[in-house]
């Protein structure tokens, strides 16, 4: 395959970023990164603005019209939205449903990862979670924690389930949140009422990962601070969206205050990318205003109308991070959660060709994923 010689971005680095720096690709992969001379390639490129890693969205349920549990194809659809929008790698977060649909949706996904290597498998957002923090998860098909229940949905997986949110305050939650260890996926809290002390349980138990940080969550009280306040000082990932309307933008960089913590998700549904109007999310009424999803009439915040691009740019543009803190928070840190870092989410030699190039006003202008250039 030929290579690509990319120059006169700044190019975001693990390193720091060099300005004015350049990248060498060899077919789909990264052979090369630097700045000052650049050596010779088949292909040559003059780029404006940002070079970053493709983006990494751990908690996705939709877009563009599309939401994951309709159809193969819709879920083929939003992953193809959420891609134009710089997002090279993904997972497919599934909302509470019956078992049955969920095993098979998750057989959907199973198919889905073995055509295409930017999907990494399947989030469950349920059905383990509490009901007075479900949010706009269905309550009518909420579940306790049950062992065999969870080697049914693993089974259903055929080992594409990468990530399971569970509310450890439920009975037999912190036995469950190990078999998701032993399955080699993600466990997460969230959707949870627990106290301060069932949450360091859990992240005792294996839990590394809070689901959309203070979002369907008890919250902090000096008396009790509850699983947010339990998920920061025990330095876990923490889930982030970062859209404006879930979080006030001192959150975001309170998390990102330890390297490594944030992770900016979308958290997005069928109505990313589609403008107001009514969706329906998990059998439930969801009214969009202003880019703004809420159950109907109940009111809670049902996911997001959010893309990693507008969040990376609100992070840097109205939460004070640098563009490389941000770039980390939507690139390398779910990478690394997945275990994925040696293989993706950084501009670095022998990592995948899986770019983003931003305008200097942080505007999305172009996606490259395995060395190609995605049509516009």
């Amino acid at each position: 395959m030929s290579t690509q010689l990319l120059r006169g971005a700044r190019v975001v680095t693990p390193d720091g970023v060099l300005d004015g720096g350049w990248v060498v690709l060899d077919g789909a992969r990264i052979a090369a990164v630097g700045d000052g001379p650049a050596p010779a390639a088949e292909h040559e490129e003059t780029l404006d603005g940002w070079l970053l890693p493709g983006f990494v969205d751990l908690h996705v349920h939709g877009g563009g019209g599309a939401d994951v549990t309709a159809s193969p194809e819709a879920l083929r659809a939003a992953v193809r939205f959420h891609r134009g929008h710089g997002t090279t790698s993904t997972l497919v977060s599934l909302v509470t449903a019956p078992l049955t649909a969920l095993e098979r949706q998750l057989g959907w996904v199973a198919d889905y990862v073995a055509e295409d290597d930017g999907v990494f498998g399947a989030h469950l957002e349920g059905p383990f979670l509490s009901q007075v923090r479900c949010g706009a998860q269905n309550p009518a098909f909420l579940r306790i924690p049950d062992r065999d229940d969870f080697a049914r949905l693993v089974d259903a997986a055929r080992g594409t389930l990468r990530s399971v949110t569970v509310a450890p305050e439920l009975p037999d939650a912190l036995d469950v949140l190990k078999d998701v260890q032993q399955a080699g996926a993600i466990g997460a809290i969230g959707h949870t009422d627990a106290t301060y002390a069932e949450a360091m349980a859990a992240i005792d138990a294996g839990a590394t990962l809070a689901t959309h940080l203070f979002n369907g969550m008890r919250p902090i009280h000096h008396r009790e601070p509850g699983p947010a306040a339990a998920a920061l000082r025990a330095n876990i990932a923490c889930e982030i969206i970062n859209d404006g309307v879930h979080l006030h933008p001192s959150i975001t960089a309170l998390v990102n205050e330890r390297p490594g913590r944030l992770v900016l998700v979308t958290d997005a549904i069928d109505a990313a990318g589609m403008g107001d109007g009514e969706v329906e999310l998990g059998g439930q009424r969801v009214s969009v205003r202003n880019g703004e999803a809420r159950l109907v009439p109940a009111g809670s915040l049902a996911g997001s109308t959010l893309t990693l691009d507008a969040a990376v740019r609100r992070a840097v543009q109205q939460c004070g991070l640098t563009v490389a803190e941000a770039s980390r928070a939507a690139s390398g840190t779910p990478a690394r959660l997945l275990g994925l870092g040696d293989e993706l989410g950084a501009i670095a030699p022998g990592l995948a060709a899986d770019l983003v190039v931003l305008s200097d006003d942080l505007e999305l202008t172009r996606v490259m994923r395995r060395g190609g250039w995605l049509e516009p």
